[in-house]
């Protein structure tokens, strides 16, 4: 398969690397809108941010209505915001909801196109407002891709919107600023990203490139998952940088159905992505054992098991049980039924997932009814 990929915001990783967002935004012109998440006050990032951007001259008004389950037409009042201030770029701080909102205002506020007309044509105009990425929480796979998921209002589907390209001007990756989470929370969102991660492995998109980048992450995430008892292990700066590669490498290729299903689980119900993603990910690296069996017993591997001189079906299922004994360990959820969810209203999740375009590069042909299939033995 050719290869043909750019870099695509220019990116910035690293400790205290927010402090270079003003010439970051300088370039734009000197006022700025700031979506971000009322969350983000309590330990004062959002004062910073603002102190930064003021100290060179540069004029920052916040839109902090972002709710844990926002839909699309939250985008349509930020847009509203950013040209009744005139604002000359947008800045998305916060999590995977806030820069998805952040995008989408981005697109529509100069251009002033219904929010529900591009979720239905999934078309965007050439003509946006210029967008810089602060991420706190490091697993987007889309931070790099010209698509993303927004929530349609109208029945908390998951719709899969087109960027325009450039769209995306810059991203700041700072550990500093990464979500500070404690116990069964934290540990969710190692087994998310390794979820990520393990499906655009074994995407039929997958390439020498992206298998290079995403290798390296599934090794970081499964460090992570057992990290407690190492106090050398930086927690933050170790979930910024395999956030970074699995960003990168879903790029380079493409996530599968348990990514979807997690984002239409989130967006229809009131249960985090990392939740859902922790409970799909045994019931999804069952599937990719059949289709990519060589690649999951090369993730045991990376996990540190003993696959030397084991066949490749005994090192696949091994990864499989390893990473069952550590949900196990770390106590998170391991059944959808734990959330309070009827199995009945799960079908039309399905149905949302499998209607992401993305999932089309899953490496075996999955339906609706898959879809559902895996819903029902993760319940």
């Amino acid at each position: 398969m050719d290869i043909s990929f750019k870099l695509d915001p220019a990116t910035i990783i690293g400790p205290d690397t927010i402090n270079r967002i003003g010439s970051l935004c300088s370039r734009h012109g000197n006022r700025v809108m700031i979506a971000t998440e009322q969350v983000l006050y309590e330990n004062r990032s959002i004062e910073r941010l603002i102190g930064i951007l003021e100290e060179i001259g540069i004029e920052a008004i916040i839109f902090d209505e972002i709710p844990a389950q926002a839909t699309a037409d939250v985008a349509d009042s930020a847009a509203g915001l950013a040209r009744g201030i005139r604002c000359n770029a947008i800045i998305g701080f916060g999590g995977l909801k806030t820069q998805a909102i952040s995008r989408m205002a981005a697109i529509i506020a100069p251009t002033r196109i219904p929010v529900f007309d591009l979720l239905d044509s999934h078309q965007s105009k050439a003509e946006f407002l210029p967008y810089i990425a602060i991420p706190t929480a490091g697993r987007d796979p889309f931070l790099f891709t010209n698509y993303f998921i927004a929530v349609d209002p109208r029945d908390r589907s998951v719709k899969q919107i087109k960027s325009p390209d450039g769209l995306c001007s810059a991203a700041i990756i700072d550990s500093n600023f990464s979500e500070t989470l404690s116990g069964a929370f934290a540990a969710t969102t190692a087994f998310d990203g390794f979820c990520v991660a393990a499906e655009a492995y074994c995407s039929t998109r997958s390439n020498f490139l992206s298998d290079a980048i995403l290798e390296q992450a599934i090794s970081i995430y499964s460090q992570m998952m057992v990290s407690s008892e190492n106090k050398a292990f930086d927690i933050a700066a170790n979930a910024s940088n395999a956030g970074f590669l699995v960003a990168l490498g879903s790029a380079a290729s493409a996530p599968g159905i348990g990514t979807a299903l997690a984002y239409a689980i989130n967006g229809r119900f009131p249960v985090a992505k990392s939740w859902s993603s922790t409970v799909l990910l045994p019931y999804i690296l069952e599937k990719l054992v059949t289709a990519r069996p060589e690649k999951i017993a090369r993730i045991g591997s990376l996990m540190g098991e003993p696959t030397e001189g084991i066949s490749v079906s005994e090192s696949a299922n091994m990864a499989i049980d390893t990473i069952r004994r550590r949900m196990g360990l770390l106590k998170v959820p391991a059944r959808l039924k734990e959330f309070n969810l009827s199995l009945d209203r799960l079908i039309p999740v399905a149905e949302s997932a499998r209607n992401l375009e993305f999932v089309a590069f899953s490496p075996w042909t999955v339906s609706s009814e898959d879809a559902f299939d895996i819903l029902k033995q993760a319940y």
